[in-house]
């Protein structure tokens, strides 16, 4: 009689000969049930249990199987230092923003205070003096003039914060993605002063379709959804004593707020761009029409924490 014996760690106590699919799950799950790591140990195990649960409700094929595997591995073959796929599968389905209002608004700021990331934030964008310009290379399109505020959840001013500030440009793209646009166009650093203030020009954004031509256009195409994101600008407050604010503003006349690709429009994050056609300009190069932005952003008290770069 013929026998296969596996190695093992001595500790294992799990095994089982599966009879049936109903034995499946609970054999994984005692596999993983000596994981040291508790938060680890808990994680796996709800992923086991939903991800079989899904399977069962859907009576998954194994062509549907091959297709999931192939669509996993796809979105790390087109990840890569600046595109982010797994990044914009998350966000195309939600995810996202469900993690992202999770995960915030518990200590005084509404929940809406926060959006999630995106794929296009850098690290390393141009420090930048209050008021200063975040276009860097010729960026056709109505000048917009942004004068923001952080404050704590009391209104409290709060000095020394480091904002991140990132947009795409009236065509649509981010600096990254368009050869024509010098690097850093239309991304910069700033600094709040005493008042909590910071301000900067740079150019009304424009929405923009996702890029499609990975495997989340070919979901998007197969849902028969649209792939655009409403114009808006990211910005990123930093401060130790703060949790990082990451969030967007959203242009509050574009056609796609009420069906966002990603489902990223809540509704304290809409704006006030306000179009100015005879008023007098904040600079004397400026040709109407022109825009305002007025913002206050508020954060929490908590841990600050900067997120790993999508793209480099």
């Amino acid at each position: 009689m013929n026998s296969v014996s596996a190695p093992h760690s001595g500790k294992e106590n799990f095994g089982s000969i599966i009879e049936s699919q109903e034995e499946v799950t609970p054999v994984v799950l005692a596999a993983m049930a000596q994981t040291p790591d508790g938060r680890l140990r808990e994680i796996a195990a709800s992923f086991v249990r939903h991800i079989h649960a899904f399977a069962r409700e859907v009576k998954l094929t194994e062509a549907e199987y091959d297709i999931g595997i192939d669509l996993m591995n796809r979105i790390g073959q087109a990840t890569n230092d600046r595109h982010n796929e797994g990044i914009l599968f998350a966000d195309a389905i939600g995810f996202s923003t469900l993690v992202c209002l999770l995960n915030n608004g518990n200590a005084g700021a509404t929940e809406t205070a926060a959006a999630l990331l995106g794929p296009f934030w850098r690290m390393s964008s141009p420090k930048t003096a209050n008021g200063g310009s975040i276009v860097r290379s010729p960026t056709p399109g109505p000048e917009l003039f942004a004068s923001c505020k952080v404050v704590d959840a009391a209104g409290k001013p709060i000095e020394g914060v480091e904002v991140d500030v990132w947009q795409s440009s009236p065509v649509g793209l981010y600096e990254n993605q368009d050869d024509t646009q010098a690097d850093m166009n239309l991304r910069g650093k700033f600094l709040t002063d005493a008042d909590g203030r910071f301000g900067f020009r740079s150019v009304k954004p424009a929405g923009y379709p996702v890029p499609t031509d990975g495997p989340v256009g070919d979901m998007l195409r197969a849902q028969s959804r649209h792939p655009y994101r409403p114009a808006h600008i990211h910005f990123l407050g930093y401060k130790p004593g703060f949790k990082t604010l990451i969030t967007q503003i959203f242009v509050d006349d574009d056609q796609h707020l009420s069906s966002d690709v990603v489902f990223g429009v809540t509704r304290a994050l809409i704006g006030d761009f306000r179009r100015h056609d005879s008023d007098t300009p904040p600079a004397p190069d400026v040709k109407a029409p022109w825009y305002t932005l007025d913002y206050a952003f508020v954060m929490e008290a908590g841990d600050a924490k900067l997120p790993v770069p999508p793209i480099k």
